[in-house]
């Protein structure tokens, strides 16, 4: 009979452990959630990096919202009356590939680089806010139809856009400016971001 009080203090001291340990957080519920948090942290990380160059005047300049090509750091029209044309390569008498060669013109400041002219106005970013710029980005209607791996291609290969960090000298001889990322690491920015799933962070 003396058993007894003995054998009811074990049960209650199991049925305590067992609600003690049930209710404790397990060691990879908190890895989870950290792992989680440090690839938000790299995301927004590499979508600042990308877009810190996206919006820079070297690449904006040419993505105009009122089909007037921008120039210079302050991005004032684009001297001469030059504007889009049917093919945004400007128009017959006045065509981009006129002053724009293959690469730039150190002696007369004229920038060039292959295929110049103005991105379609479909990727009109100026004016827009980052996220926005990130939307049409990733939508087909408004990218030329680009996968996220032909998107990757694009801005990461392409001459055209690799010119930003070649800019060469203005019509003064002073060194354009160039991003404020290195082309790297605008790369790589770029590669982990569509990796990660190109995510939005405002969103």
């Amino acid at each position: 009979m003396k058993l007894k009080p003995f054998y009811t203090f074990v049960s209650l001291f199991v049925v305590g452990a067992i609600l003690v340990f049930a209710n404790t957080p397990k060691i990879s519920g908190y890895s989870h959630v950290e792992n989680e948090v440090v690839n938000e942290t790299k995301s927004d990380d590499s979508y600042n990096k990308m877009m810190d160059v996206l919006t820079h005047q070297r690449c904006m300049n040419c993505h105009p919202s009122d089909h007037i090509p921008k120039q210079g750091d302050e991005s004032h029209p684009h001297y001469f009356g030059m504007a889009r044309g049917e093919d945004d390569h400007g128009f017959e008498a006045t065509s981009c590939n006129t002053c724009h060669q293959s690469e730039n013109n150190l002696n007369s400041g004229v920038p060039g680089a292959p295929h110049w002219a103005l991105a379609p106005a479909s990727m009109a970013w100026e004016g827009l806010t980052r996220a926005q710029i990130a939307e049409r980005l990733l939508d087909k209607n408004t990218n030329g139809n680009r996968s996220h791996q032909e998107l990757i291609k694009h801005m990461t290969e392409d001459d055209l856009v690799l010119w930003a960090w070649e800019p060469g000298v203005d019509a003064d001889g002073e060194p354009r400016t160039i991003p404020p990322v290195s082309k790297e690491e605008f790369k790589k920015a770029v590669e982990n971001w569509f990796a990660d799933g190109a995510v939005i962070p405002s969103k």
